[in-house]
């Protein structure tokens, strides 16, 4: 048993440091896209991110970021704690997997041979290295995001319960429960994924303690689901949520200051839980003094949240929700920035609302009191358009389309009589339509998928939708793979060469099947321990996040739980068939040699397929790509982004590294919350507050979140009087809904902003080149299909009309055009961003802004850092290569516009730069590359523009093969990205008819009108 003992801590060791150099080794070394920005700018100087918060990893975090040597090392060292924690989960599935393996080799008592030691580790070490080379888990472990640490909880846990039970009739074995308890608590700080692992807990405690029976399993699972419900339903909201009832009470009814009930609350709280204590020990109750423990030990773990409030209370400059007291604090711990979703009984998408349902009033800080902000409100539907169990509820038009095409909606089509006394038909999609989605949609695409990733192959890197060409799972094994997508073999050479083409010839998925068998034939309750933990954080979280359609990405990293479970199976999957070959396990020989099979097969061929797209070593994109967002901005200016990459990464450069603190980076999406303007409206490093002229009581939550556009007169009215109108509280300036509710409202949607042409050459905000086109006031007019003003609208008009042009006005480049609020005709293109001008010029369908060729020559070529996103080593995903398109664009555009200022030279410049900085090896070549070639022939280098073109025909060439390939079953899939590929080629020939007919003219047409015959051919049949 020693022997063993040191042989398992070893072995466990082995896989740590195993894991540690791999992820310390492919960590990326700066920010990455997403939330990542924002995780280490709130670990670093102790902000608040978004909701519900991850305190205790932004206290890890911090800790980590002590350790950097210099303020460009802080994001890595943050990396550093992921892959730190991830190494740690692989060393404690590896000893739950040892232990699940012993009890199956051998009773606990029972010394081992060496054949049996040997089967134990190599179970051990295979399952523990195939979730370490794991495609989710691998991800998450690289960059700075809370999954990595919300995964260590829950091995700890689940390893902790399985140590439980080896001393479960020893004397203070309760302490294993009490540290479980505690963990629980703290991972409330990180992610509320571990919480999941407590039905699989529960269940080893019931078998440990109980003879299993119908009755009692039923009871365990009934205690199972009661606890699970009453610490995300009850303690977590619940606590704060009794606290905001004291506080309440104590401030509006007794007169007392803020925050004294919710400080005699926390007294109370204590004393009840020392007198419970004290209590149970005097009357020797051992189960409820458990009980009362742990409940105090979640609660110790759980207040790492105080951290949100104290910092929270010091206004730093990230400050999401501003949660510094106990209604804040809830309306943050609930999410309910991000709405609602049915989850029991709700509506389907075509559902109409027949009236509202007044919630729990959203409170402010006012004159001493807590007031009414906000009467939250939740619609009634039509009864006969509910359903229990709703999945297909969202009325986004775009989710209803996806939601009838797999569902495959027929529906039922039900008369009603509307609000206006009309008779109108309405279908209503039935029980079973509803469940089709959720098979084929939220449980087979959005898990199915993903778990095959991890276990059975990748088919690329590329965000799938429902597709046969992008991120559905691939084996490897040709005829498995082509009944499901179509024929692999004619895939063109971009497809085959994405490295997030991963074939493991489903090992992963055999070896796992081949232990989750093993495992319930020997040992029957620990399966169903792993199989609780396996179907609660995988198909369980699937039913509560009951997704829409179109995700903004791909969502894997929720059901890493899930896949840890599987890894532990395909570590049993070794020792059956070690069992297969020695049935008693009395020889060395077989277990050493299926050991060294099993690590090739598996983890060997995981590490070698997933190494290239999961290595971001030396790229720097995230972090370079923010810092030219910030450098292509004026000092002093006001930048507005609205998406998470364009925001985080710049949060970040900002707050971490200090990079042009001078700008305030303003977020469209965050800016009709009253908390955000209020922060806006704050002095921050070296940017002066925002020129907001409304008070807070006129933008306060609750009031006017929308503005009625409503035309009652047909001139432009200068805007300063128009937002001083709507801020009006004049009775005057409100439309009338009833006799006690009135609406504010826009009385035109023609605008009108002064310019003072002296100022804007003096501040630089027109450069002289352009004084005679200076307007003398910018007219516009809000377009047809907008019919209220957001507050974040109303905001921005009040910004432009208070600023005056003092400070210049950005919108970053990958904002959606609706948010520019029809002022296209007067931006320009300075380099990633679009500054507001008063010179006005004609825009297009396609490209906004005019181009500001001096300046932005100067950001793109001689300021702008490109993250190392050329070098042939770097690995580009999909985000990376979608953001480096938009590059490729504005490197065409600035050309163009050289070249129609005849300076041949200095477009000859940016195109040889783009084509340096953005390879087709790096960034694949697509439509983006037809302006850069026609700008390559105004430019007088035909060769190089017919190098160009003879790429792309390429491409296109192999492409159409394969899609024309594609049988009948398939072709439905492809017709889109035929006649993109074909639009292509009839861009090409067009160009080279016009600048090059006497050069490779006559070889492109050729090409086309082949391929043209094929491409009607398909079309006919």
């Amino acid at each position: 048993m020693k022997r063993f003992q040191i042989i398992n801590n070893i072995s466990g060791w082995f896989t740590f440091f195993t894991a540690s150099i791999v992820y310390i080794l492919t960590i990326e070394p700066a920010t990455s896209f997403w939330d990542c920005g924002e995780f280490i700018t709130a670990s670093f100087k102790m902000q608040i991110g978004h909701p519900p918060g991850a305190p205790f990893y932004m206290l890890l975090g911090r800790f980590f970021s002590l350790f950097a040597p210099g303020v460009d090392k802080v994001a890595m060292t943050v990396n550093i704690l992921s892959a730190l924690v991830s190494a740690f989960t692989i060393l404690f599935l590896f000893w739950t997997i040892t232990h699940l393996a012993r009890k199956i080799v051998t009773t606990h008592s029972e010394e081992m041979n060496t054949g049996q030691i040997a089967a134990i580790i190599g179970s051990g070490l295979t399952g523990a290295l195939a979730y370490t080379f794991s495609d989710t888990f691998w991800f998450s472990a690289v960059e700075a995001e809370v999954y990595a640490l919300s995964s260590l909880f829950t091995a700890v846990v689940f390893w902790a319960i399985l140590k439980w039970e080896n001393c479960a009739d020893e004397p203070h074995s309760s302490r294993w429960l009490i540290l479980i308890a505690y963990l629980m608590g703290l991972s409330i700080g990180v992610h509320l994924l571990n919480l999941l692992a407590i039905p699989a807990i529960v269940f080893v405690y019931y078998f440990k303690k109980y003879e299993p029976d119908l009755k009692g399993i039923l009871m365990a699972s009934s205690v199972a689901v009661i606890i699970l419900a009453t610490l995300i339903y009850g303690i977590i909201p619940g606590v704060v949520k009794i606290a905001s009832y004291f506080e309440l009470f104590f401030v509006n009814s007794l007169g007392l200051p803020f925050k004294t009930g919710f400080f005699f609350y926390t007294i109370l709280i204590i004393s009840a839980i020392v007198f419970g204590i004290n209590y149970t020990i005097r009357k020797k109750k051992v189960i409820l003094n458990i009980i009362i423990l742990s409940f105090t030990f979640i609660l110790i773990g759980y207040s790492s949240f105080a951290v949100i409030v104290i910092r929270s209370m010091d206004d730093p400059p990230m400050d999401q929700n501003s949660p510094d007291n106990v209604f804040s604090l809830l309306y943050y711990l609930n999410r309910e920035q991000y709405g609602d979703r049915p989850l029991i009984y709700g509506q389907y998408y075509s559902a109409p609302a027949t009236g509202e349902k007044e919630l729990r009033p959203s409170y402010i800080q006012k004159d001493g009191k807590y007031v009414v902000a906000r009467k939250n409100i939740q619609y009634e539907y039509d009864s006969r358009f509910t359903t229990i169990f709703p999945r297909m509820y969202s009325s986004d038009p775009s989710h209803i389309k996806e939601y009838q095409q797999w569902g495959n909606v027929k529906g039922q089509r039900i008369s009603r009589v509307n609000a206006r006394g009309e008779r109108e038909i309405i279908v209503k999609p039935t029980f079973a339509e509803n469940l089709r989605f959720f098979f084929r949609y939220q449980l087979g695409y959005m898990y199915g998928r993903y778990f095959m990733w991890n276990f059975a192959g990748r088919q690329n890197d590329i965000q799938g939708n429902g597709g046969i060409l992008d991120g559905n799972w691939l084996s490897g094994i040709n005829f498995i793979d082509e009944i499901r997508l179509g024929p692999q073999d004619m895939l063109h050479e971009q497809a085959l060469s994405n490295k997030g083409r991963n074939k493991y010839y489903l090992l992963p998925l055999i070896f796992g099947l081949a232990g989750l068998l093993f495992q319930l034939k020997q040992k029957k309750q620990d399966f169903w321990v792993v199989s609780l933990l396996f179907i609660f954080t995988g198909m369980a979280i699937v039913i509560y996040l009951n997704q829409t359609p179109l995700q903004p990405r791909e969502r894997d990293y929720a059901f890493a739980g899930s896949f840890y479970a599987f890894a532990i199976w395909i570590g049993l999957g070794v020792l059956n068939f070690i069992h297969l070959l020695d049935k008693q396990n009395k020889t060395i020989l077989s277990s050493i040699l299926v050991t060294i099979l099993s690590l090739i097969m598996v983890p060997g061929n995981m590490a070698k397929e997933n190494w290239d797209d999961h290595d971001r070593s030396g790229r720097y994109t995230a972090r370079d790509f923010a810092f030219n967002y910030l450098n292509s901005c004026a000092p002093n200016a006001i930048l507005f982004t609205y998406g998470d990459n364009d925001t985080f990464p710049l949060w970040y450069a900002q707050e971490v590294e200090g990079v042009r603190t001078d700008i305030r980076v303003v977020n469209l999406s965050y800016l009709s919350a009253d908390w955000y303007i209020d922060q806006m409206k704050r002095k921050v490093y070296d940017s002066e507050p925002l020129p907001v002229s409304l008070t807070r009581n006129q933008y306060i939550q609750g009031v006017r979140d929308g503005v009625y556009i409503a035309e009652r007169v047909d001139e432009h009215q200068d805007l300063r009087r128009l937002v001083d109108f709507i801020g009006s509280d004049d009775p005057r300036t409100r439309i009338p809904l009833s006799q006690t509710e009135s609406i504010d409202f826009l009385p035109t949607r023609k605008l009108s902003l002064p310019v003072n042409k002296e100022m804007v050459l003096a501040n630089g905000t027109v450069t002289s080149d352009l004084e005679d086109r200076i307007v003398p006031e910018v007219l516009w007019e809000l377009g047809e299909n907008k019919n209220f003003l957001s507050k974040a609208d109303l905001i921005v008009l009040d910004i432009l009309a208070t600023n005056n042009w003092e400070r210049p006005v950005y919108f970053a480049m990958t904002v959606p055009r609706e948010n520019f609020l029809n002022l296209e005709n007067y931006l320009q293109l300075e380099g990633l961003a679009l500054r507001l001008v008063p010179v006005r010029h004609e825009t297009t369908e396609w490209q906004v802004g005019r181009v500001h060729t001096d300046i932005m020559f100067t950001n793109m070529i001689e300021k702008f850092h490109w993250g190392r996103i050329n070098e042939p080593d770097i690995y580009l995903d999909e985000t990376n290569i979608r953001m480096a398109s938009n590059f490729r664009n504005n490197f065409s555009r600035l050309a163009n516009s050289l070249l129609n200022e005849n300076k041949t030279d200095s477009a000859l410049i940016v195109l040889d730069k783009c084509m340096e900085i953005l390879p087709h090896e790096n960034v694949p070549f697509n439509f983006m590359i037809i302006p850069i070639i026609e700008a390559y022939y105004k430019a007088g280098a035909s060769e190089k523009a017919g190098q160009l073109v003879k790429k792309m025909v390429e491409i296109s060439r192999f492409e159409l093969y394969y899609y024309f390939s594609v049988g009948p079953a398939f072709a439905g899939f492809v017709d889109y990205e035929k006649q993109r590929a074909m639009s292509i080629l009839q861009e090409l020939v067009n160009l080279t008819e016009t600048y090059d007919k006497e050069g490779i003219y006559n070889e492109v047409m050729t090409e086309f009108e082949d391929l043209f015959k094929t491409f009607m051919l398909t079309i006919e049949k």
